[in-house]
């Protein structure tokens, strides 16, 4: 690699532009691969000369130094995949082919150089023998540094150490494979509609939303019907016509298992094989444990066991509303059995008849940009004092990014905020947080953040109105948003989000609470064409039902996340390695864990299981429910303490979102609450309680 750098790729110096945005305008594929080879080659010359500095190990001359370095690659490397994953082209897609296994061994060239280990393993001896005291953020980044290199290998021998070199680079290589191929069968499996009559049930402006994106792929007069990533597909609740209903699940659940090119078995038997392999190269029993050990719940024992605490429950209170729903198909299909496809249908079907209220008639109320103003700005703005102006002269990655300057209450400015909303076929399914920027106080750096939806877009000058469960996204990817804008932390490496992953999904989903907040519920709630807010007796029935099919929403969660877990606690030789067998293996696991059942499949079945094979995931996806631990308490303590007010945001920015990763997490959470979380909350919110304490009786 060469160091050298066109200085006419954007890349080559930081951005001019405000809060170092991208330049997107100047930014085209080709500077992306010139400047993550060129970032890699400066970064290796960077840490070069911290490793061969003749002074002895200072706090600035080794740990300051490894923040610092690495600015280009940094620069190029987080718009790179924020593109790549929210616009992605063959042109991208060939560019992170060729530096996934790059990077792999560009970060093992860091963590297993021993010569930068000695300086850390110096700086920790003088603190351990009272020579050096350290500021609590610094003390925690030698720590989390010295984590860091032990758990990449730097312990091993030099044989082992190169095995772990190829595994990285395999394991890096197939996670951008499945990534690919994941993308590719989604969009061939979206679900063309020629005969309208099968919309029955489908709002006006998702058909018309349908009809745009038929067209976009040249069935001009048709329908499509794109999939979301999770298993359950949005249009299930409303279409009336169940074998279109059957088709749409199928299409869902069989993403990945098709036997052609975006099949991703074989790429899922290898990633789990090569991960058991890793785990047991640096000594952990399997790669759960591996995961674990460095997040809040330290064993994948006690993963594994809060996911087994609440399945029995779960899985009875779903049966409980299959009952239900049964009884209302039979109605309709006298004889017929509850299938996958039915649940949703039937779920709303009995919610209109028990709460005279559907996701039909509740759509014209929320539209997407009195929900994104009157709700999720409104709702900080109230908790934390700031403000937002949308900056149309800023351009994002994509015309359809919009980026918004987000200010202080005295008009200090914080950062930037991009929204991008809608769904497109170049686009990752899913919702989810980047960081373009990272806050840091030593490098002079202020927070660039973005939130990506995939919301259907509708015809140019249609409104976009949303489903319940899209509001609620909208509210919690902000919640990641947040954490990333109130940074407030002296190096980069502990910015924002920067959290282990079995507590990063805790403040954005505390951030849903808002949703419901009555006052933020009646700003936002407002038709979209006559003005009227939504009635309060609609209000009043949504707030009534928010137990509604919760044994479903958290069987098909835990289904899932006992599937991760079963996935990466295997040995190496107890992989399968005939792709046949991946159905077989993910159906026996469901029946060992208890969640086996057959209306109410896992949220993401093994082969379109992106967060866990493409993603960061990887045996955590357990986090969602650790997290919501914390999560539920803490909305537990808003709402002691008065709830929607400036003082209770202070506190909780203060506390939580401005730390970062500059301390131990759950120290915050302790600081915020007086004590330990409780699991109660968690089981009141889920309706398990009851279930629960017949258990322990």
């Amino acid at each position: 690699m060469t160091i050298d750098l066109d200085p006419a790729n954007p890349f080559a110096t930081e951005s001019p532009l405000p809060y170092g945005l991208p330049d997107f305008t100047r930014i085209r594929e080709e500077h992306y691969l010139q400047a993550l080879l060129a970032g890699m080659a400066q970064q290796r010359a960077e840490i070069e000369e911290i490793a061969t500095d003749p002074a002895a190990p200072t706090p600035e001359n080794t740990l300051e130094a490894l923040e610092r370095s690495g600015r280009l690659l940094h620069r190029a490397a987080t718009a790179f995949f924020n593109q790549s994953s929210s616009d992605s082209t063959p042109g991208l897609e060939a560019i992170e082919e060729e530096v996934a296994p790059l990077l792999a061994a560009h970060s093992d060239a860091l963590y297993l150089d021993a010569r930068i280990f000695a300086r850390l393993e110096a700086l920790h001896q003088a603190v351990e023998s009272g020579d050096l005291v350290l500021e609590p953020d610094t003390a925690w980044l030698l720590h989390r540094q010295r984590t860091a290199f032990i758990r990449a290998g730097i312990g091993l021998d030099a044989e082992s150490q190169d095995r772990l070199r190829a595994l990285n680079a395999e394991i890096t290589s197939l996670e951008t494979a499945f990534g690919r191929k994941l993308l590719a069968g989604a969009n061939a499996a979206a679900v063309l509609v020629s005969d309208e009559r099968e919309l029955d049930g489908l709002s006006s402006d998702a058909r018309a939303a349908a009809a745009q994106a038929a067209t976009d792929r040249g069935h001009e007069g048709a329908w499509l019907i794109e999939l979301q990533l999770p298993t359950q597909q949005a249009p299930l609740a409303v279409l009336r016509d169940r074998a279109l209903r059957e088709r749409l699940h199928t299409a869902s659940v069989t993403r990945g298992a098709t036997g052609d090119d975006h099949d991703t078995r074989a790429t899922v038997l290898a990633l789990v094989r090569l991960r058991a392999e890793r785990a047991r190269l640096l000594g952990y029993e399997h790669h759960a444990a591996y995961i674990a050990e460095d997040a809040t719940a330290r064993t994948s024992e006690a993963a594994t066991g809060i996911l087994t605490q609440l399945a029995p429950a779960a899985v009875a209170n779903a049966r409980a509303e299959a009952a239900d729903l049964q009884a209302a198909l039979e109605r309709d299909v006298p004889g017929a059995e509850l299938e996958a496809w039915d649940w949703a249908y039937y779920a709303e079907q009995v919610r209109k008849e028990r709460r005279a209220l559907d996701d039909s008639l509740l759509r014209p109320y929320l539209e997407l940009e009195r929900v994104l103003y009157d709700g999720v700005f409104r709702a900080a703005t109230e908790l934390y004092g700031i403000r937002f102006t949308e900056r149309a002269d800023l351009k994002g990655y994509h015309p359809d990014v919009r980026v918004f300057e987000v200010f202080e209450e005295d008009g200090t400015a914080l950062g930037l905020f991009l929204g991008d909303f809608w769904t497109r076929e170049s686009k990752r399914g899913g919702a989810w947080m980047n960081n373009l920027v990272d806050q840091s106080h030593l490098l002079g750096e202020k927070p660039v953040v973005v939130n990506n939806l995939n919301i259907p877009k509708p015809p140019a000058g249609e409104p976009t109105l949303l489903a319940w469960d899209e509001v609620i996204t909208m509210f919690h990817e902000f919640g990641h948003a947040l954490h990333g804008l109130f940074s407030d932390v002296r190096h980069p490496s502990q910015s924002g989000t920067e959290v282990p992953r079995d507590f990063v999904e805790y403040p954005s989903q505390v951030n849903e609470m808002w949703a419901w907040e009555p006052s933020i519920l009646r700003a936002y709630a407002v038709h979209h064409v006559t003005g009227e807010p939504m009635p309060q007796e609609w209000v009043d029935t949504m707030l009534a039902s928010r137990l509604d099919n919760e044994g479903f929403a958290t069987t098909e969660y835990l289904a899932a996340a006992l599937l991760d877990q079963a996935w990466y606690q295997l040995a190496p030789a107890d992989v399968p390695t005939d792709a046949e067998d991946v159905v077989p293996f993910e159906a026996a696991a469901l029946e060992r864990a208890g969640v086996a059942f057959t209306p109410v499949p896992p949220r993401y079945r093994t082969t379109y299981f992106n967060h866990v094979f493409g993603g960061g995931y990887s045996a955590g996806y357990y986090s969602y429910i650790w997290s919501e631990v914390l999560d539920a308490d803490t909305v537990t303590w808003f709402e002691e303490n008065g709830g929607l007010n400036r003082e209770n945001g202070e506190r909780f920015r203060r506390a939580l979102l401005a730390r970062g990763g500059s301390g131990d997490p759950m120290d915050a959470f302790r600081e915020l609450r007086g004590r330990d979380p409780e699991i109660t909350p968690l089981l009141a919110r889920r309706g398990l309680l009851a279930a629960a304490s017949a258990s322990t009786d």
